[in-house]
């Protein structure tokens, strides 16, 4: 059984995109929520949320393109990085708001 905590950050995540992202639509797919720039349109897939029982994923399609100073992106593939969140203040303290527009931008 998932672990009621990585609930509330996953809400709190979705709700973070919505307010930095207010035109991005999120859409169910992959046992997760995707973020696309455009709905309906997967080339504007910059990446997404996914829960897991002992974190949430926040994952960017092409976070080997984002600049990350402090090392907060997980990750070795040739496009693909992710934050992981334990904890709520996770999603501040990873400056996961600054990682969207940064991968918005792309």
């Amino acid at each position: 059984m998932r672990d009621p905590s990585i609930d509330a950050i996953r809400s709190a995540l979705l709700e973070l995109v919505a307010e930095t992202l207010p035109d991005a639509s999120l859409r169910e797919m992959y046992g997760g929520m995707v973020i696309e720039l455009e709905q309906g349109n997967p080339k504007s897939r910059i990446g997404g949320v996914f829960a897991y029982e002992a974190h949430v994923s926040l994952e960017f399609t092409y976070g080997a393109q984002l600049p990350d100073a402090n090392g907060v992106l997980q990750g070795g593939g040739k496009a693909r990085r992710h934050i992981k969140l334990t904890a709520l203040d996770d999603i501040r303290a990873k400056d996961c708001a600054g990682f969207l527009q940064s991968a918005a931008a792309l």
